[in-house]
């Protein structure tokens, strides 16, 4: 068997959890001995599509043309883009015909969790509809005590400090201002943001609220996959304020890593995410405070082995193999 992952825009979001997840397609299929090829000739049984732009629209029809089966990824739906960059309020209702227009080309819609298909299918979309985890690489994201003494002397942290991460885009939606709230609220503990997204997206609001962060925030950029492991290792806790996902690839990593994490209580984590067994979880800001300070003084129950277990179910072994089952129907 022969899969094209389509990589025509995925420069253009190489630093996104989309950019991850065509990643995670590469090595899950060559795990299950699928050759995998990135352009048109020779021929390919499917074609891997994981943008909304329009030069996808563009490949998914050169695919048919060629009767190759078209396998659209179900990343985006209209209220995750909400709340995100400058003018997606505006553009959401757009922007959701436009996705039901893309989906519309492929012969199948494979999206990560059971929330995202719910909302696909209520677009009334006329490809099936299936779910299969992004995945995480859990040989390479796994807990590791070196990683983390390199982490803090990269950030000159001492062993003793409690240190908070989050990674994403600089949104809204993804919870940055909540992040910055608690960060208030925990002085004594250093506060650290990874990602990277160009300020001209960046709505003002987010800009300013960033501009006047505590002095216990740090902005650091966007890391390499290396270097994100060590933070995941390096850090008390991964705090995932995020209000809408699909999955949430860097939950995966952070459980693959033994990280201890604490996410927002919102639709997508129910029937994968326990709190208190594997995650913690949090309705709003208040309480996402009050068991983050539980949390940091080891009040709560250790989900870090349950966590770990979670991951290894989504390891990229397993979702080759089903990858491969997906493409029979």
């Amino acid at each position: 068997m022969r899969v094209h992952i389509y990589t025509g825009s995925l420069r253009l979001v190489n630093k996104s959890g989309v950019g991850q997840a065509a990643n995670h397609q590469h090595a899950a299929l060559q795990s299950a001995g699928v050759e995998v090829v990135s352009c048109w000739k020779p021929r390919a049984d499917a074609v891997h599509i994981n943008t909304v732009l329009p030069c996808s629209v563009l490949a998914a029809l050169r695919a048919r043309a060629r009767g190759e089966k078209v396998v659209w990824y179900g990343h985006s739906t209209e209220l995750d883009f909400r709340h995100s960059f400058v003018g997606s309020d505006v553009l959401a209702p757009l922007f959701r015909r436009w996705l039901c227009f893309c989906y519309n080309l492929a012969d199948l819609v494979v999206t990560p969790t059971p929330y995202s298909a719910e909302i696909l299918r209520s677009y009334g979309l006329h490809p099936p509809v299936k779910v299969l985890s992004n995945g995480v690489d859990t040989q390479f994201f796994a807990p590791s005590p070196a990683r983390r003494a390199a982490f803090r002397q990269r950030y000159a942290i001492a062993d003793a400090d409690k240190v908070v991460i989050s990674v994403g885009h600089f949104m809204q939606r993804k919870g940055i201002l909540d992040f910055l709230a608690l960060a208030r609220k925990f002085p004594q503990v250093q506060f650290l943001w990874f990602g990277y997204t160009d300020p001209l997206l960046v709505p003002r609001h987010i800009r300013r609220a960033m501009q006047k962060a505590p002095a216990n925030v740090r902005f650091p950029g966007f890391l390499t996959q290396a270097q994100l492991r060590d933070a995941y290792c390096g850090a008390d806790a991964f705090l995932f304020c995020s209000h809408e996902e699909t999955e949430g690839i860097v939950v995966l990593e952070a459980l693959a890593c033994g990280t201890p994490t604490l996410v927002r209580d919102i639709p997508v984590y129910r029937g994968w995410l326990q709190d208190g067994v594997n995650v913690h979880k949090a309705a709003d800001t208040a309480a996402l405070g009050c068991k983050l300070a539980a949390l940091l003084q080891n009040r709560l129950p250790d989900t870090v082995e349950a966590g770990r277990k979670t991951a290894l179910q989504r390891d990229l072994t397993v979702i080759g193999s089903e990858l491969v089952k997906l493409y029979a129907l």
